[in-house]
């Protein structure tokens, strides 16, 4: 069970801190109300969402489900929170407390509806004229318990 965490979830955390961090980072203040097409959610929408499911998913690791659906903050205010939600969740599975749910249903669940949704924020950024920079993401130095903003500097950007 360690080794689960520690190789499959907890490092896709890191990875997925590291790409939120670089999707987050520098928005335009007016982003947060960007959206694709009337009907589809904000990039503010979609990163209050981002913070409700790890709030969800350490709800789940320790057996009491609670979900709430949080209206959007500011940009600033919930970037934090989701970065808060996201270290309180990988600290209980870096913990010797027991997992209620299993690992796969917590990565098949909000883990990876939260990389879909890191990706949809990092289009909408391009779609908004604020473009992320392309990297090379598999020499990245991305490190389990890394799931802070603080995220260590891109190795190889493109473009």
């Amino acid at each position: 069970m360690a080794a689960d965490r520690d190789l499959s979830l907890r490092h896709t955390l890191a990875t997925l801190a590291y790409r939120a961090a670089k999707a987050l980072r520098d928005a335009p203040v007016e982003f947060s109300e960007f959206r694709a097409n009337e009907g589809s959610r904000s990039a503010g929408e979609i990163l209050a969402h981002l913070c409700d499911l790890f709030d969800w998913a350490l709800s789940l690791a320790r057996g009491k489900q609670i979900w709430r659906d949080s209206p959007p903050a500011h940009w600033n205010e919930d970037t934090k929170r989701f970065f808060a939600a996201l270290e309180a969740f990988d600290n209980y599975l870096a913990s010797e407390e027991p997992l209620h749910t299993p690992a796969e249903k917590l990565f098949q669940g909000a883990v990876a509806d939260a990389l879909s949704h890191v990706g949809q924020i990092a289009l909408l950024r391009r779609l908004a004229g604020a473009a992320v920079r392309p990297e090379n993401y598999g020499v990245a130095r991305i490190e389990i318990g890394r799931t802070g903003e603080d995220q260590n500097a891109p190795r190889k950007e493109f473009g």
